[in-house]
């Protein structure tokens, strides 16, 4: 059985998404480790969202209340986040209702900047993160792998993604307001991140040459050599910092890089100048957006004069009505996707059933093979004959166990076995089948469960 918990920009607060970021590296094993039934965990974790996919490993119908309980506990130990916190906060889904989400998720139609290009490669390099740390199992690895396959075949067919939508883009057209002309803006780029790239792709485009690069883990030169841009040392950030009309941070450090204490370090630092010498006058009015989570730009640079700062609580509030057209084929595309991911799961959950029948029919067949061996029959024509008709009388069967499967009637065909040839098998474990009613784990609230 599939779970999904998840903390979005529309569920949770801010200060909750970044402490949910800050602890997410290590949050899986932590989960699996406190219920013996959850056999795989992978976590997504973004700047707009915290999401745990597990997997676990119980029969059909059975309850996930207990192990929602446990993932939420290692969730809570792996982030600080209070579980009362978490309950109130958390949306919950199970069974047939993860694909659909997490296909949803990875085409960009639950992002803040819906259809947003960046959170399909996110979703990718979580799966990858999972395989290295070991908690992926093979029902986790399809989902995310049809999730990916999805994403690419939306952007294909629909305009759900056109004009490289992102929180970058979206971030920078809020800041045309505040910015006179592109192409005389000097910009320092704090981070070499998952942003960094596109938020400099973002700046070309509007005509922004004069770009910086600042990195608080020492990448900056690297980044610069392949970027065609500057890089400016640890000694000198603070210089440039009050220098540049344009700071975009977008690192994953865990502490404010950018500071009022640093801008006014760089005010003071900018008029100390040798005697003779030129000093480059420092930025008038200067925008600072905040890409980061955690927050790399502590809230006192407001403080200072003429700084104004634009960070992702203030982009989502802003974020752009979904385009209806796009977004509805969008939401059909992903919904097929699931109900043939869900299909697939359905007709396997079957497979331990379809095995006992067929291993029960070709044992009578061999055992008749060899009854008229011992008789001396034609025994190359019996055993044609009897192969033959073997594959006719398990031809419905098979027929029947896939369509009992997608309509959610696997009891139907396991009973039959039962009462037919005495044949038992146990419902399959990790199955994603749902017959049972969906369950809320946290009651009284009034998240979803699907």
């Amino acid at each position: 059985m599939l779970i999904c918990l998840s903390a979005n920009h529309k569920n949770s607060s801010f200060d909750v998404l970044e402490k949910l970021s800050v602890g997410a590296p290590g949050t899986a094993g932590g989960i699996i480790e406190r219920y013996p039934s959850l056999s795989g965990a992978v976590i997504v974790a973004t700047c707009n969202r915290f999401e745990a996919y597990l997997d676990l490993d119980e029969p059909d119908g059975a309850s996930p209340l207990e192990a929602v309980q446990a993932a939420i506990a290692g969730v809570s130990a792996g982030t600080g986040v209070t579980a009362e916190v978490l309950r109130e906060t958390l949306d919950f889904v199970h069974g047939n209702g993860v694909a659909e989400h997490l296909f949803a998720v990875t085409s960009g139609l639950e992002s803040v900047v819906v259809g947003e290009g960046e959170i399909a490669g996110q979703v990718r390099r979580s799966l990858e993160q999972a395989r290295e740390r070991g908690t992926t199992t093979p029902e986790l690895e399809r989902l995310f792998q049809r999730a990916s396959q999805t994403s690419r075949g939306i952007k294909n067919r629909t305009g759900i993604g056109a004009a490289g939508r992102s929180l970058v883009r979206l971030a920078l057209q809020l800041a045309e307001t505040r910015i006179v002309n592109w192409a005389s803006t000097r910009v320092l780029l704090v981070g070499t991140g998952r942003y960094a790239g596109a938020a400099l792709a973002a700046l070309r485009d509007l005509g922004v040459s004069d770009v910086r690069v600042y990195s608080p883990t020492g990448r900056a030169v690297k980044f610069a050599g392949s970027h065609g841009i500057t890089a400016i040392t640890e000694s000198g950030f603070a210089v440039e910092a009050d220098r540049a009309d344009l700071i975009l941070t977008c690192t994953t450090v865990e502490h404010h890089v950018v500071t009022a204490a640093l801008l006014r370090e760089g005010a003071a630092a900018t008029t100390d100048v040798d005697a003779g010498a030129q000093p480059v006058a420092p930025a008038g009015r200067r925008l600072i957006i905040d890409l980061g989570l955690p927050r790399n730009v502590a809230p006192d640079v407001t403080e200072v004069p003429g700084v104004e700062l634009l960070d992702l609580e203030t982009i989502r509030i802003h974020a752009p009505l979904e385009e209806l057209n796009a977004t509805s084929e969008a939401r059909l595309l992903v919904d097929r996707a699931a109900r043939k991911f869900s299909a697939v799961a359905e007709e396997q959950s079957l497979t331990p059933a379809v095995v006992a029948l067929r291993s029960h029919v070709f044992d009578l067949l061999d055992s008749e093979i060899e009854r008229a061996r011992a008789h001396g029959d034609d025994t190359e024509q019996t055993e044609r004959a009897l192969r033959h008709l073997a594959s006719v009388l398990l031809h419905t069967p098979m027929v029947r166990s896939r369509e009992l499967a997608r309509a959610g009637e696997q009891a139907a065909f396991t009973g039959g076995l039962d009462a037919l040839f005495g044949i038992r098998v146990e419902s399959g474990a990790g199955s994603v089948a749902e017959s049972a009613p969906p369950l809320d784990p946290f009651p009284g609230s009034a998240h979803r469960a699907s």
